[in-house]
């Protein structure tokens, strides 16, 4: 398999697993509507940093590090469970700005890029995934270990083209928000990352 195959594969896995609806699309959306384009891609970077590392961890088939996520799901879910149902309280009660006051790409955005990395890196479901996506790509484990990085690179840039593309089409109608949408946004987005930080503490249990 050329190089520019591997690219191309990773970048097809990094699209898939990242476009599913889930709380990083929420908050990239939330971070979007209200602080303008380049925040919504600043955050989308933390996610797909994080899906860089699984894919590398799948492509590498580093087994040790895939057991103990395996091995340890339990609690990693639940640090990713708490995470969730916090940040969407946070976000229930949070009182938006104007938003001819929010263009400018502040330290909180920033701060999103960590937590977006955080919150993708605690779904360790996210390597198994990348397992099946890669098999399904007839990417094998036998090749030479450069070609790998061609497979983790493309892994970002795939993952990075959903999260330009999402950003774009939000930012498209994002005039068309006045504080009181934003703020009906806001509670949306929480409510929706308290649920989706219960969904996966309690299906977490009931796999182990």
């Amino acid at each position: 398999m050329t190089e520019l195959e591997l690219l191309m594969k990773g970048m097809i896995a990094g699209l898939m697993i990242a476009a599913p609806v889930g709380p990083v699309n929420i908050l990239c959306i939330n971070r979007t509507l209200t602080s303008g384009w380049k925040s919504g891609v600043i955050c989308g970077i933390g996610a797909a940093a994080a899906d860089m590392f699984y894919g590398a961890v799948a492509g590498f088939s580093i087994s040790l590090v895939i057991q103990f996520l395996v091995r340890e799901q339990f609690w990693i879910n639940l640090v990713g469970s708490i995470l969730l149902v916090v940040i969407g309280i946070s976000y229930c009660f949070k009182q938006p700005k104007p938003l001819t006051l929010q263009n400018e790409v502040s330290s909180t955005v920033y701060s999103n890029l960590r937590l977006t990395f955080l919150m993708t890196l605690t779904n360790p479901t996210t390597v198994l995934s990348f397992l099946a996506v890669l098999a399904a790509l007839g990417v094998r484990d036998h090749r030479v270990w450069w070609l790998t990085i061609f497979l983790v690179v493309g892994v970002f840039w795939g993952s990075m083209a959903w999260w330009v593309l999402l950003s774009s089409i939000v930012n498209r109608f994002r005039d068309r928000f006045n504080c009181r949408l934003l703020l009906l946004m806001n509670r949306i987005a929480g409510l929706a990352m308290v649920v989706f930080g219960l969904v996966v503490f309690f299906f977490g249990r009931a796999r182990l």
